[in-house]
């Protein structure tokens, strides 16, 4: 077992959610909300959780998390959060479900919409005490489980980042066992957002040493496991390196993220899409890549290193390949975005916390830009 403390304490062990009692008992929570989805309960997983409960825990569930958390949703949570005198939350699955955990646990002890506690209304700064949070996560990918922040799409259509430490999950249960039945596709897009994580994080100007070397080490574990994890989903190794990468990559992204994320928040907060984060960040993440190039100075080299890639080899090419590797789509077309959608989506970036830690702040023009050769990649 390693019992790691960074912003908080991350349990990661198989066998971890055993422990969930003692977790409760430590922050005082006797009437939790778990926040969900219907695949994690239809799944089973959810299972291990319900049986690991002590008796004297009186749960209440909320299982309609959709794929990108919306704050119609939260207050859906948030309704059954009040319903029950709940009093902390369980968050339990992927990225989405561990946010609207946090959005709950937001709106619970916070008045007024979503949009009031953006990071870039200035939120961090209002944001006070919060219900206690915990957090187990079931994908190896958003490592939300260990960062204070939370993307939520407003009532207006809007995908707002939310960061705060009071929001910040007291305990991270993570255990790789609840990943050992993660499809093919799922472990490949979720892994790809750690790995956006882990670079993105150490690109940032902000400066960070230990931040920047945890995102180093893990874009080292995603190089080296994530394929294994794709290929053999029953690969024990592969998932607990897998979900310390997801980890690290939210641990490193305390110095911020940049254009890719600002993107795919853009794209992901239309509903007639759909699509999934991490898979958004894969696709997106070699052209910006190339965007980035001239304003990092010999930070591509570490990058290569990590990788383990020759010197000088092209990282953008190589994510490229890695994509098609793993199943992934080639472009953002195969994802249903159209050129039509282009003018809005850069729009919507300029507003993003993740666009003022790009290296280069992109222009509305050139997010254009990135976009279209992000469309039509082969």
């Amino acid at each position: 077992m390693a019992l790691i403390t960074y912003h908080n304490q991350m349990d990661i062990d198989f066998g971890a959610i055993e422990r969930i009692g003692a977790a409760l008992k430590k922050n005082g929570i006797s009437r939790p909300l778990i926040c969900t989805d219907k695949g994690i309960v239809d799944t089973g997983i959810y299972d291990a959780l319900r049986l690991a409960l002590p008796n004297d825990i009186a749960a209440t569930v909320f299982d309609e998390t959709p794929g990108n958390p919306t704050e119609v949703a939260v207050d859906a949570a948030l309704k059954l959060y009040r319903e029950n005198d709940c009093d902390g939350v369980i968050a339990i699955g992927g990225g989405s479900s561990i946010d609207l955990g946090k959005g709950v646990a937001l709106k619970a002890s916070h008045d007024g919409p979503i949009i009031n506690w953006s990071a870039v209304r200035g939120g961090r700064d209002k944001i006070g005490v919060a219900p206690p949070i915990i957090a187990i996560p079931t994908t190896a990918g958003t490592g939300s489980e260990v960062g204070g922040g939370t993307v939520i799409v407003t009532e207006d259509g809007q995908k707002v980042v939310i960061a705060s430490p009071y929001l910040l999950p007291k305990i991270a249960i993570c255990d790789p066992n609840l990943t050992l039945g993660l499809p093919k596709h799922l472990t490949a897009a979720t892994g790809m957002d750690a790995m956006a994580h882990c670079i993105e994080a150490y690109l940032t100007p902000v400066i960070n040493p230990p931040a920047a070397a945890i995102g180093l080490d893990g874009l080292e574990r995603v190089v080296k496991y994530l394929k294994r994890a794709v290929d053999n989903g029953q690969d024990k190794d592969a998932r607990w390196n897998m979900m310390m990468a997801a980890s690290e990559g939210a641990m490193a992204f305390s110095k911020g993220l940049g254009a890719v994320h600002s993107m795919s928040h853009a794209v992901g907060a239309l509903p007639e899409l759909g699509a999934h984060h991490g898979t958004l960040n894969a696709v997106l993440l070699p052209a910006v890549l190339r965007f980035n190039a001239d304003h990092v100075g010999n930070k591509y080299e570490k990058i290569r290193r990590a990788m383990g890639l020759e010197i000088g080899a092209d990282i953008s090419n190589w994510i490229t390949e890695f994509n098609r590797t793993l199943g992934l789509p080639a472009n953002l077309a195969q994802m249903g975005v159209t050129e039509e959608m282009i003018p809005a989506l850069a729009r919507h970036c300029m507003t993003d916390a993740c666009h003022f830690t790009n290296p280069v702040q992109p222009s509305v023009e050139q997010y254009e830009s990135l976009y279209r050769e992000a469309l039509n990649a082969e």
